[in-house]
C-alpha cells in the first residue's frame, strides 16, 4: 500500500472513530438513546480493528474478526433503530435520513457488508488494513449525508 492511500485511510478510520464521540448527556428520547448506543458500540469495535491497523495494539486476527463481526451486526440493526423519524435535542441525525430512507438503509447494509466479509476473510494485518480502509470509507460516506 502506498503512502498516500495508507493516509487517506488512516484518515477515514480517524474520522469514524471521530464521529462516534456522542453526547449522550442529557438525552431524553429512549429511541435517540438506542442509537447513540448503538453507534458507540460500532465506534469501540472500529477502535479495536483502528488501533490494530495503526500498530497501537498488537494484531490479532481472530480478536479483529471478532470486532468486524460485531461493526457488522450493529450495521444490520442500523435501518430499524433509525425507521422512526424520533428526534431529541442531542440527536445527531439529519432529516435526509427519513427524506431518502432507502438509501440510507442502502449505506448500512453495505457497511453490513464489508464488515461480514472482512470478519470471515481476515487473517493478516494486510487484510485488516485493505478492509478498515473500506469499512472507514463507508462510514464516512453516511455520517457525511446523514449526520449532524
Amino acid at each position: 500500500m502506498n503512502k498516500a492511500k495508507k493516509q487517506v485511510g488512516l484518515f477515514l478510520i480517524a474520522a469514524c472513530l471521530g464521529s462516534v464521540a456522542l453526547a449522550h448527556g442529557g438525552v431524553t428520547n429512549p429511541a435517540v438513546m438506542a442509537r447513540m448506543e448503538a453507534m458507540k458500540s460500532t465506534g469501540d469495535a472500529m477502535k479495536v480493528l483502528g488501533t490494530m491497523a495503526k500498530g497501537a495494539r498488537a494484531f490479532d486476527a481472530a480478536e479483529a474478526r471478532a470486532a468486524a463481526a460485531d461493526v457488522a451486526r450493529f450495521a444490520a440493526q442500523t435501518p430499524a433503530l433509525f425507521e422512526a423519524p424520533e428526534d431529541d435535542p442531542k440527536a445527531e441525525a439529519l432529516p435526509a435520513i427519513w427524506e431518502r430512507f432507502e438509501d440510507f438503509t442502502a449505506k448500512a447494509q453495505e457497511t453490513e457488508a464489508l464488515a461480514l466479509a472482512l470478519s470471515r476473510s481476515l487473517q493478516t494485518e494486510d487484510d485488516l488494513k485493505a478492509g478498515l480502509m473500506q469499512l472507514g470509507a463507508s462510514c464516512k460516506a453516511c455520517h457525511s449525508e446523514y449526520r449532524k
